[in-house]
């Protein structure tokens, strides 16, 4: 095989250092970007200092970054074949016998090996510090009450217990302790019909019941009542309280197997988590059918011209597959299509038909 020859071990470097290269550019602006967005909504914070505020983008940078990867793939693989053909390091590849699957086939297995890497190594790297960005977010913007705090989405949980169903909505979690602030919950009798409602300041799970702070509880049937500790039953536990709102993106590759199963057993839906699962280890196959799209547009000759038009539509096949692999996964999280056939299909998809296009381009 070429990959353990002298000339794979020098594309396989090329093809390492390209990718590498534009990943590490992107990391760069994003960071940037989201150091200055971050350095605007810290004028709503007094606690916001500047290295509180630098601490932060780098917690959210590198989960940010994760969607990176397939864009630095294509560009990576365009910007080193293109290279190695405009100093015709390929022609002289091809002059002694070497095919362009030959020479592809260090850009694939370098392509498989970043995707693995990312999804093993990186991706529960970022998930630990997205988790680490929300506490801190958390407390630098939520607890100003100010307009800062209004960027953080809503929690939402549902609970069963035996006096029966209820709905709990919150404004965020607490950072320190496990419970949540500014909370609203709607309560059902085992029948399913309305019982009452409780507004309170917080809301802090103990064993077998939520404690809350000042509570009022709103009913048809009485006058609201108000209440400086209040206790309702639950049967949620510590894990399943924060598995049920946090995002997919915050669980790590290794963690979603137990995430997946904690969530089922709380009797909330499974399916986003699923789904990202199947995405991360789709990941692969995904960066190699970018490869594959860079290669189809980027062995052309520089001396047969049109090059630049290839390019343009090199990118545009990319951000094409890019857009499709979000589409099916917006098709997986609704229900839709099984979430293996919605992470799998656009890469299974984009490899095929990249290597379609080589193919009529190699072989006719």
């Amino acid at each position: 095989m070429l990959l353990f020859t002298t000339l794979g071990r020098y594309l396989t470097l090329r093809f390492t250092r390209a990718i590498i290269s534009v990943f590490g550019t992107f990391f760069f602006l994003i960071g940037t970007l989201d150091f200055v967005e971050l350095m605007r909504r810290a004028g709503d914070s007094p606690i916001a200092t500047t290295p509180r505020i630098i601490m932060l983008a780098l917690y959210r940078v590198p989960s940010v970054a994760e969607q990176i990867f397939p864009f630095a793939a294509l560009f990576g693989g365009m910007f080193a074949l293109l290279t190695l053909s405009r100093k015709l390091e390929l022609v002289v590849a091809r002059s002694v016998g070497v095919s362009a699957w030959q020479f592809l086939q260090p850009a694939t297995v370098v392509a498989g090996v970043i995707g693995l890497i990312s999804i093993t190594v990186y991706n529960p790297l970022a998930s630990e510090m997205k988790r680490r960005a929300t506490a801190l977010e958390t407390r630098l913007f939520v607890r100003t009450g100010g307009p800062a705090a209004a960027s953080v989405p809503e929690i939402w949980l549902r609970q069963s217990s035996v006096d029966g169903q209820a709905i709990i909505r919150a404004a965020g979690a607490l950072p320190d302790e496990d419970g949540l602030s500014q909370v609203a919950i709607f309560n059902f009798n085992p029948d399913g019909s309305f019982r009452d409602r409780i507004d309170a300041r917080q809301a802090i799970l103990r064993p077998g019941h939520w404690q809350l702070s000042d509570a009022r509880v709103i009913s048809a049937s009485e006058e609201p009542q108000n209440y400086k500790n209040y206790d309702l039953a639950t049967t949620l536990e510590p894990d399943q309280m924060r598995q049920s709102f946090t995002p997919p993106a915050a669980v790590g590759f290794w963690s979603m197997p137990t995430a997946i199963e904690r969530t089922k057993r709380a009797g909330l839906d499974t399916t986003p988590y699923e789904l990202r699962y199947q995405s991360l280890m789709a990941r692969p196959l995904l960066l190699i059918a970018m490869v594959l799209v860079a290669a189809s547009v980027s062995l052309r000759f520089f001396r047969f011209g049109g090059v630049t038009k290839l390019v343009i539509a090199g990118v545009a096949a990319g951000f094409v597959l890019y857009v499709a692999t979000q589409l099916s996964e917006e098709l997986g999280s609704s229900g839709i299509v099984n979430p293996v056939v919605a992470a799998w299909l656009p890469a299974a998809l984009g490899t095929m038909l990249g290597a379609l296009a080589l193919l009529h381009q190699e072989d006719g």
